[in-house]
């Protein structure tokens, strides 16, 4: 059975003006989607059982691959093997193969703080209940407070590849994990960690890696954007929000978006569903993050009809029926994709596109690969809408 406020939102103008004016003003007005009662149950049994577990931060693990201390986040490249011909050559390249050798124990250690802090914060925002905010504010306190395990406020050493780069400002994506925990952290009482955000915030707007990632023609520079977005939001920083506004509509659509709707820089990859995926997944983000009623985002369209309601024309079609896919299968992965994409409802919400937001409700919320959780960064859509 659908839920009321779905149901109220796909009544027809005819029977609105059929209805009584007051019952006709609340009708239009109903949201299309109740977040918090779909996701109750779910967010209560996720955060219920996060209350047992300690925060973990980077301090906890380390790799002699690191070039960094141990307060320094490491990451390596995620396509990069070994040479076959000579072990202690420079890694090769082989794109989209992910070498399951790669130290991955910050990332996942950065991956589970962004599942447990929104999933916290999100049980906090639904219940009121003290005893959620304050588990989420150990786990904010250890990671950016605490001198003992504290991260230092940059990336100098992720993504690394042996052999050629001890960290490269390609790495700076890893830290897309750190969007929703900023979100939650907005959200939290009792607990400020602004001053490691605007530390962050102005190591990525600075540092040369933050400018290589910012120049990125592809995903990469969409997610600098967003986590600038957020950053700056959380610490208020009114100048950067202009800044990324400005790169969305002169840099992101026109760049990345092709007049089909479709992403080019992302199909021509060897995981073209996934990353397409992705890609609508951050400027997503960044229409929900920069939006304002005098500059919404979501309506912003280039002159040939580049935008976001072209963007998700495009692509909803294959969520809904992935056989209809018309490229080759991600070469990893593939049977993965499709989750529960924080694109689809935002874009519901924003368009009035009450399918968009039925496919998200029958899409699965909580993967386990780490593939998967490493590109479906927005977890908790009860903290954003």
């Amino acid at each position: 059975m659908p839920h009321p406020a779905t149901s109220l939102a796909r009544l027809s103008r005819r029977t609105l003006l059929a209805l009584p004016a007051a019952a006709a003003a609340a009708a239009a007005a109903a949201p299309l989607v109740d977040v918090a009662a779909v996701d109750r149950k779910r967010i209560l049994a996720a955060a219920d059982r996060y209350l047992s577990e300690k925060p973990v931060t980077i301090t906890a693990s380390s790799s002699p691959r690191s070039a960094g201390g141990k307060h320094d986040f490491f990451s390596e490249g995620d396509y990069w093997w070994p040479d076959p011909k000579d072990a202690a050559a420079p890694y090769i390249q082989r794109d989209g193969m992910t070498n399951p050798a790669n130290f991955v124990a910050h990332r996942q250690a950065m991956i589970r703080l962004s599942i447990q802090v929104p999933a916290l914060t999100a049980a906090f925002r639904i219940t009121g209940k003290q005893r959620y905010a304050d588990h989420a504010g150990r786990h904010l306190r250890a990671w950016f407070l605490d001198e003992a395990t504290r991260m230092s406020p940059h990336l100098l050493y992720a993504q690394a590849i042996q052999g050629r780069f001890t960290g490269r400002g390609i790495g700076i994506i890893d830290t897309l994990h750190l969007v929703e925990v900023a979100r939650a952290a907005s959200l939290l009482p009792g607990v400020d960690v602004r001053p490691w955000f605007a530390q962050y915030l102005d190591w990525m707007t600075s540092h040369p890696y933050g400018h290589a990632e910012r120049d990125a023609k592809n995903n990469h520079g969409t997610c600098w954007t967003m986590q600038v977005a957020e950053f700056a939001r959380y610490t208020r920083n009114s100048g950067l929000m202009a800044a990324c506004r400005e790169r969305f509509k002169t840099l992101h659509v026109p760049g990345q978006i092709a007049p089909d709707g479709s992403f080019p820089l992302e199909l021509a990859r060897t995981k073209p569903y996934g990353y397409s995926l992705f890609t609508l997944d951050a400027m997503a983000g960044i229409c929900q993050i920069l939006s304002t009623p005098d500059d919404n985002l979501w309506c912003f369209e280039t002159p040939d009809g580049r935008g976001m309601r072209r963007a998700m024309a495009y692509m909803v079609p294959f969520v809904a029926n992935k056989k209809s896919w018309p490229k080759p299968p991600d070469v990893m992965f593939d049977d993965q994709w499709p989750v529960r994409h924080a694109s689809l409802l935002f874009a519901g919400l924003a368009f009035n596109q009450p399918d968009y937001i039925a496919i998200w409700r029958r899409l699965n919320p909580d993967p386990t690969e780490d593939e998967t959780l490493r590109n479906y960064p927005l977890r908790q859509p009860v903290l954003w809408v």
